[in-house]
């Protein structure tokens, strides 16, 4: 049995982006080994998660050059998976979050988590959404006329 990656068909027409998540050892200083092995390059992180137990800890991060912070991960030793997110900018006001949310269970998409995206130039406020149906909950939002980005406009 070859242990290649599989190969899959393109994905859809629906926008993405790629988060990475790392899996650490919950003892200091392991957060900042991740962050000063990006102060060495151009690679910017642009929202971070954390979640923590008693032996471990999942970093989920959104950077603007996944493939290189990818390489630069998995040759500094870390554990590290990719999955697709949705990323939708926040509209004005303070109801944006229910708005996004509201729109999301009206399709009876589940949202398995949900964290913060900082602004950055002329992009506003994001949530990055992890999603059972990433295309549905893409077409959805859309619907709803919010701002849903790809991995290229970050």
């Amino acid at each position: 049995m070859s242990l290649e990656p599989l190969e899959t068909a393109a994905g859809g027409d629906h926008p993405y982006c790629r988060q990475l998540s790392v899996f650490l050892e919950n003892r200091l200083g392991q957060l900042l080994r991740i962050t000063r092995l990006f102060d060495s390059s151009e690679i910017r992180i642009l929202a971070i998660s954390v979640e923590g137990s008693v032996d471990c800890a999942i970093v989920r991060l959104i950077v603007d050059d996944p493939d290189t912070a990818h390489k630069m991960l998995s040759d500094a030793g870390f554990a590290l998976s990719e999955a697709e997110v949705v990323v939708v900018g926040l509209p004005f006001g303070k109801r944006g979050i229910m708005s996004v949310c509201g729109t999301l269970i009206a399709a009876e998409i589940n949202i398995n988590y949900i964290y913060s995206m900082l602004p950055r130039g002329e992009r506003g406020s994001c949530m990055v959404i992890h999603t059972d149906n990433l295309s549905q909950a893409t077409e959805s939002l859309r619907a709803r006329k919010l701002v849903v980005y790809d991995q290229r406009d970050l």
